[in-house]
């Protein structure tokens, strides 16, 4: 039974996968770069990102030798910034290594790579029979089987997992992976899916039960918070008070004007404009609402040490986050 899931999947696959350039490769750079890139990212999004980074860094070795500011500068926009730093820190490791590793084990010593990626990067890359078990994954093998163990519970992965690497056909796992995440992400969809044209309906758990739509299960987690910021723009002499993020928060190593939270608005010497108030900017665990700032002076403010008065000209030389990002576009239009 099984082995006419996996062949139904591989039948589908032929008629039905998705083109992308880095499925024309066996070389594992390009190969771990897309996997990287598409961690919490939809893969139209990533696909632009992954050919940028390719077209500035064609070798892992220039991505090594790259700085680390201009690697996240040029995520900027994806978000999830932990990657972008865990990408140039693997490189870097890599170059040291003197080649990319080959087995499962050495993948997953590379910063930022987990059991998935790792499974992924072996099988496209190497050939290496190792199951990927992702959110398409979960989805497809739920439904058709009628789990309903939580997919983020201990016991959940452990049983997805064993069941994925089972239905493996270990001489054909790259395509095998590729089939059932891309049957995940096309046929076997989250909302709507194709269940009338799925070649899988008649063996489907889920549609012969008719909870199609409540599986796969997800325990519920913790509630989202709200924090308020408040970002004023300081700008003196041709030039703007930047600083960088630190460690232990949401967007460590990347750049921002002079911020304000949970606190009052400060007093300073200059003209004080607000640009917009209650910008809403949601993240995975939390929900930033955003009060935006135009301070000019005249004479050169006293600011906390740790920050850099750069020449305005220069800002798009600095990553930022998104948020930021749409403060310095109310600035240029102000």
């Amino acid at each position: 039974m099984h082995s006419d899931f996996s062949l139904a999947l591989l039948r589908w696959f032929e008629a039905n996968g998705r083109e992308l350039p880095w499925r024309q490769t066996r070389d594992p750079y390009p190969i771990w770069l897309s996997e990287i890139i598409l961690q919490q990212t939809r893969v139209q999004q990533g696909w632009e990102y992954w050919e940028r980074f390719m077209r500035r860094w064609p070798t892992i070795e220039l991505l090594a030798a790259a700085s680390e500011d201009e690697v996240l500068r040029e995520w900027q926009g994806l978000g999830y910034y932990s990657r972008a730093r865990n990408l140039h820190a693997a490189a870097r490791q890599v170059v040291a290594l003197g080649v990319f590793p080959s087995t499962l084990e050495g993948i997953k010593s590379l910063k930022g790579v987990g059991d998935y990626t790792a499974a992924a990067i072996g099988s496209f890359a190497f050939g290496l029979p190792a199951a990927v078990v992702d959110g398409n994954v979960y989805r497809v093998l739920a439904r058709h089987f009628g789990i309903d163990t939580p997919i983020n519970s201990y016991e959940g992965k452990h049983a997805f997992t064993a069941l994925a690497q089972e239905l493996l056909p270990t001489d054909r796992a790259a395509d095998y992976n590729q089939a059932i995440m891309d049957f995940g992400a096309l046929q076997c969809t989250p909302s709507s899916p194709h269940c009338h044209t799925c070649p899988l309906v008649v063996s489907c758990v889920a549609f012969r039960e008719g909870r199609v739509g409540a599986l796969p299960v997800k325990l519920r987690k913790l509630s989202i918070k709200t924090r308020h910021l408040t970002y004023i723009y300081i700008r003196w002499n041709g030039r703007v008070a930047l600083h960088r993020r630190g460690a232990g928060d949401i967007w460590q190593g990347l750049w921002e004007p002079y911020l304000v939270e949970d606190e009052p608005l400060p007093t300073f010497d200059g003209r004080l404009s607000l640009l917009r108030k209650g910008v809403r900017h949601v993240l995975t665990h939390r929900i930033l609402m955003a009060d935006f700032y135009l301070l000019e002076c005249d004479s050169k403010p006293a600011l906390p040490e740790g920050y850099l008065w750069v020449p305005e000209s220069d800002i798009d030389h600095y990553g930022v986050p998104r948020l930021v990002e749409m403060l310095f576009h109310l600035v240029r239009r102000s």
